[in-house]
């Protein structure tokens, strides 16, 4: 492994240095990906912040296998299928559940820590499914895969790590509509890097949400630099909910797992009424989509106001050993803003969690553009449909990741130096800067209340002006064009020590605004209801609408639909 940090050494380091393939993000699908590439190949990640900042970091549940005497890779195929609401494609979900056992072998290979109950791999049970089959590492399963996969990154010597450097654009041979590299900010410098394949693995977009379990880094960066590179994106309206976020003053949402409810906790309103089984027989265990809005609804019944109160999650009804044993990490963070929970209920509320949608890949994660491909969250891979099943979301990452082991690239063509021209540039934008961050913070506050659990025409309309409109305030002033204009070639030097902070607030800005964007267009055009998209003035599902929708920046920015 090679770790590029040195500030005098990364003109020689990014430009003399060519890769074979590029891997953007170091969340499970990014880590993995990058330990499962031939060897044989100089593989450069680049991610955002340090290693061990995404989402699947954050992952608590679990990752999903049929590996028990008593389940089945069909028993997990037909729950996958379920949950998805007719919207899954049937191969990518056969594919998964079939390949989701030599993951589980592979991660206990490397040394990942799964809870063991005597002698064997231990499983529980979550939402929606009909097995336990959820193997687990007490309530932080993602930091235990993630810190693995870091650990043998690390020991890779094909590997370079860039560390807090920002994705900012595709280079692009329009002609012959393959993906050649990408442009990089780099400690106050952007380089185009060129590679032979480019694999984007930069997680969801839950930021784009007010209320969101998701990392600060989850701007929706993969799915950005792909639109906008005229990659087809598919399903972007299907977001999901998490039901159970803890809501306390001035606390980040944290998300209390699906594994809580699975182990045997209630969902309790004010009065203490287990008010799920009113909107659903399965009460705390029906999918997400419909937990998330029965807590919506049954608020909106009861108080009026929906986007700000709260329910409660009550842990007490399971054994205090099995809750200190299972869930140390719940116990801690929620004692850590003063809720006891062998005392009393944890206050909850939904918040964005899971984008279904993202850029179309096929079994191979390709995209539409030739030698670009993408894995786990920022990939539409087919297999959650409208509605993910819990802890399939790290199996997908690993078992789609997996198959880039069978790609095959040839060394890229070397970059001159005389076709490199090096500009330096002060890089201060205070005026600027003051309009981005307000849009930054205006932004997920729409959102949320204009395309969040619950959607209508007017607000999606009204939101869609409102982003309409920012984009174009921020499409013409000077930061954004090193983000969205800059032609490859050019090597830019800022002399501002706050460019690189202002460019990164800039660049995840108008990433942020082309989701909502493409998340408001996509809902508008889906005129019914499923899964994470549901439309209060089309409450039912359409058979018509059983297709997936499709939008790509080059065919005049209008969706259209896939047969399933």
């Amino acid at each position: 492994m090679t770790l590029i940090s040195s500030a005098n050494s990364i003109s020689a380091d990014l430009l003399t240095t060519q890769f074979d393939i590029l891997v953007v993000g170091s969340g499970a699908a990014g880590l993995y990906g990058a330990l499962c590439l031939p060897p044989k190949y100089r593989v450069g990640l680049i991610t955002k912040d340090t290693l061990k900042t995404g989402a699947s970091d954050w992952a608590q549940g679990g990752i999903a296998a049929a590996i028990a005497l008593n389940d089945s890779p069909q028993f997990h195929l037909e729950d996958t299928l379920k949950a998805g609401v007719q919207l899954c494609d049937y191969s990518a979900v056969e594919f998964l559940v079939n390949e989701a056992p030599s993951v589980i072998d592979s991660l206990v290979k490397m040394g990942v820590a799964f809870d063991r109950k005597n002698s064997q791999l231990a499983m529980t049970l979550e939402a929606a499914h009909s097995h336990p089959r959820v193997l687990h590492a007490a309530d932080t399963t993602g930091r235990a895969i993630v810190g693995t996969l870091t650990e043998k990154v690390l020991e890779r010597s094909n590997i370079t790590i860039i560390p807090q450097a920002v994705a900012l654009k595709l280079w692009l041979d329009s002609l012959q509509k393959e993906c050649l590299g990408v442009s990089v900010l780099y400690q106050r410098q952007i380089h185009w890097i060129r590679s032979s394949a480019v694999i984007l693995a930069t997680g969801g977009g839950g930021r784009v949400y007010a209320q969101t379990t998701n990392p600060t880094v989850s701007t929706g960066d993969g799915v950005a630099l792909a639109w906008r590179g005229g990659a087809v994106l598919k399903d972007l309206e299907f977001f999901q909910f998490h039901p159970t976020a803890l809501i306390k003053h001035n606390a980040p949402h944290f998300l209390i797992s699906e594994a809580v409810r699975g182990e045997g906790a209630h969902l309790i309103d004010h009065q203490g009424r287990r008010f799920a089984f009113d909107y659903h027989p399965n009460g705390e265990l029906a999918p997400r989509d419909v937990v998330s809005r029965a807590i919506f609804s049954h608020l909106q019944r009861t108080t009026g106001d929906p986007a700000h109160g709260y329910v409660y999650l009550d842990l007490r009804p399971i054994e205090s050993e099995q809750i200190r044993r299972r869930f140390p990490n719940i116990i801690q963070v929620c004692r850590n803003w003063g809720v006891d929970v062998f005392k009393e209920p944890i206050p909850v509320a939904p918040a964005a969690h899971y984008w279904m949608g993202g850029i179309r890949v096929n079994l191979k994660n390709e995209t539409s553009i030739k030698r670009l491909y993408a894995i786990g969250e920022t990939a539409s891979t087919g297999v959650h449909g409208a509605n993910r099943l819990a802890s399939n979301s790290l199996l997908e990452c690993l078992v789609f990741a997996a198959q880039l082991s069978k790609i095959e690239v040839s060394s890229p063509q070397a970059i001159s130096s005389d076709k490199i021209s090096v500009v330096r540039k002060k890089g201060e934008w205070t005026t600027e800067i003051e309009l981005i961050k307000k849009i930054n913070r205006d932004l997920p506050i729409l959102i949320w209340k204009n395309a969040g659990i619950c959607r209508e025409q007017s607000l999606l309309e009204t939101a869609l002006d409102q982003v309409k409109d920012w984009r174009e305030q921020l499409t013409h002033i000077d930061s954004s064009q090193y983000v969205l204009n800059l032609e490859p070639g050019q090597q830019i030097v800022f002399d501002s020590p706050t460019a690189h902070t202002h460019l990164r607030t800039c660049a995840e800005t108008l990433n942020l605004l082309d989701i909502a964007y493409l998340i408001l267009k996509s809902a508008l055009f889906r005129t019914e209801s499923r899964g994470g998209h549901y439309r209060i003035d089309y409450p039912k599902s359409s058979l018509q609408w059983r297709v997936h929708t499709l939008i790509c920046s080059h065919q005049s920015s209008t969706n259209q639909v896939e047969s399933v």
